[in-house]
């Protein structure tokens, strides 16, 4: 599948995009800037996009990522690779993903421990009911609570 009407974010929703206007509010976050990122067809090409992703979040010095996708199924595979890679760098990353019971991920890794899921429907699936699906304020406001608890566990370790 990959993509559907409740599942896709319109341009309304980009333009008030509820993970960066909760991020950008919480004065305890320097929030560095959005990396936009493509799904490329072949492996090869997805290898290298999550690894020059998590080498500029590295070249940053970032304390933390939010990782939010914006489709499922193929785009997995792209979603997992880029948490792996910045998670192999030592960098806190939580991930947002669509994913109930239509689009559970067909690859995983051992960083990919808290994923929010923005599914709204009971079932589990794409409703076709246009941005049902899609990361709401609620959404951001957990996202941001587990990436502030990864933080704060690393920050302890140190």
């Amino acid at each position: 599948m990959g993509i559907g009407p409740s599942t896709k974010e319109t341009s309304l929703h980009h333009f008030r995009d509820p993970l960066l206007d909760v991020v950008s509010r919480d004065t305890d976050i320097d929030l560095q800037g959005v990396l936009v990122l493509g799904t490329p067809q072949g492996n090869a090409e997805k290898l290298l996009v999550g690894t020059r992703a998590a080498a500029w979040v590295e070249a940053m010095r970032t304390d933390g990522v939010i990782i939010s996708l914006d489709g499922w199924g193929n785009s997995h595979v792209d979603f997992a690779n880029t948490i792996e890679q910045i998670g192999k760098r030592g960098i806190p990353v939580v991930g947002m993903s669509f994913v109930g019971t239509a689009a559970t991920f067909v690859v995983k890794n051992e960083y990919m421990d808290t994923i929010v899921d923005f599914n709204k429907s009971k079932e589990g699936i794409e409703t076709e009911v246009v941005g049902e699906n899609t990361v709401n304020e609620r959404d951001a406001k957990k996202a941001l609570a587990l990436l502030k608890l990864k933080m704060n566990k690393l920050q302890k370790r140190k």
